[in-house]
């Protein structure tokens, strides 16, 4: 079967199940880390895109740019040899509004991977991502720039 096929059966497939009221929203798993047993656990929460609301960051984008050029310490290292770029993270907006499990989906330099999660662990509580009215645990993906 190739791989043409494979997709468009997997397309009915998920068109039919939203159809039928059995696939509304999509989930990804977020590693929280092992028990006594050593088992690893995870936490289902919503993708950005599936939720009814999005989160949101106090005052909207603009105010989350605002917050991330005043909060970023460019480190003096990567800023003398002209490094640069963004630093694309993945973060939790938990249904309190709390933001937790940032991680670097795409860096550009350790020690500018390490300042984006710096600035994105300091923001304040957001306003969370609802289904049906209720909060629910929602990735969000943002990148945080360094240019020069």
């Amino acid at each position: 079967m190739t791989n043409l096929i494979r997709n468009i059966l997997r397309t009915s497939l998920f068109i039919s199940a939203g159809v039928m009221g059995a696939a509304f929203s999509q989930t990804f798993r977020v590693n929280i880390g092992s028990n006594q047993t050593g088992c690893t656990n995870y936490m289902e929460v919503y993708e950005y895109d599936y939720v009814t609301e999005k989160p949101c960051f106090p005052g909207g984008d603009t105010s989350l740019m605002r917050f991330i050029n005043k909060t970023r310490e460019y480190p003096k290292v990567a800023y003398d040899r002209g490094i640069q770029g963004r630093v694309t993270c993945s973060f939790v907006v938990n249904a309190d509004g709390t933001i937790s499990h940032i991680s670097v989906i795409r860096g550009v330099e350790p020690s500018l991977n390490k300042e984006a999660i710096r600035i994105l662990s300091q923001m304040p509580e957001w306003q969370p991502g609802k289904i049906d009215g209720r909060n629910v645990p929602t990735r969000v993906i943002w990148s945080v720039p360094f240019r020069k």
